[in-house]
């Protein structure tokens, strides 16, 4: 079988015509995409530093940015397709459909991205503050469109989806600005009560960390088979929580030393059992 070299001359000069009849539209098309990509970067740049400057908060900031971002990137994939010369009213209704599928097989992340509406909106909590949600005690690093991130006190990093997080309870530990500790120390029944609740008292009014208003409370809690429970109650700036509680029990036990008191261990009635 042999070519007929007229046949590839009719159909080279077909292909080299439509070349140069589509090759301002190809053109044309990829400046437009190239020329929006750097555009959207500006513009999305701009908007984060009008927002900074406005001094909004910086979750809302960066989600509505993002938002921003990707609608833009949308509005310029379709203009990019309508300038090579691709029908944009069926290629939307390809994208719709190819969206409705999407949508029903991604329920889970559309919940997801619900949620973090609803974090962003009512703002349960910000980045930087310190809560307890689905079991975990930790502070918010990044609330993003899905999740939301999380950082624990030894460096592990977690992050939960925003639909189970803003549907949970969540326990903000940093949006009053305080927090009282509630702290129980046990002494054996033969102890000067009022000696061991003056020494308490004491040592909570040295600690210049402990909050003078709330007034912190030293009372008895209660009193078991073995011991008197006495609650200890200071007040601190959510900052400086953990320093205290640590602070008010070393020097609690410095003073009862100092001062002959012993702490009592609490027996428990499977230890009362067991002896």
């Amino acid at each position: 079988m042999t070519l007929d070299p007229n046949y590839i001359t009719h159909y080279a000069d077909i292909f080299i015509t439509k070349v140069i009849e589509y090759s301002p539209k190809i053109v044309s098309a990829f400046i437009i995409l190239f020329v929006g990509l750097y555009a959207i970067r500006i513009i999305n740049r701009i908007i984060r530093k009008v927002m900074v400057k406005r001094e909004l908060d910086p979750t809302l900031s960066k989600f509505l940015a993002d938002i921003l971002l990707w609608v833009l990137r949308v509005l310029l994939f379709v203009t990019f397709i309508d300038n090579l010369g691709i029908g944009t009213s069926s290629f939307v209704a390809i994208l719709g459909a190819m969206g409705l599928a999407v949508g029903l097989s991604l329920q889970g992340s559309l919940s997801n991205f619900a949620g973090g509406m609803l974090i962003i909106l009512f703002k349960p909590f910000k980045v930087g503050q310190t809560i307890e949600a689905q079991g975990v005690i930790a502070t918010v690093a990044e609330i993003q469109i899905f999740v939301t991130k999380l950082i624990t006190a030894n460096n592990q990093v977690i992050f939960i989806p925003n639909g189970t997080l803003s549907n949970g309870t969540i326990i903000n530990y940093s949006m009053q600005g305080s927090r009282r500790a509630d702290l129980t120390i046990s002494v054996s029944y033969e102890t000067d009560l009022k000696k061991a609740k003056e020494i308490i008292a004491s040592v909570l009014s040295s600690n210049k960390k402990v909050l003078t208003t709330p007034e912190a409370e030293v009372s008895v809690k209660n009193l078991t088979d073995n011991s008197i429970q006495i609650a200890v109650r200071p007040w601190a700036k959510t900052e400086d929580f953990g320093q205290v509680v640590s602070d008010t029990l070393e020097d609690c036990k410095l003073a009862f030393d100092a001062a002959g008191i012993q702490f009592q261990p609490h027996v428990t009635e499977f230890s009362k059992t067991i002896q």
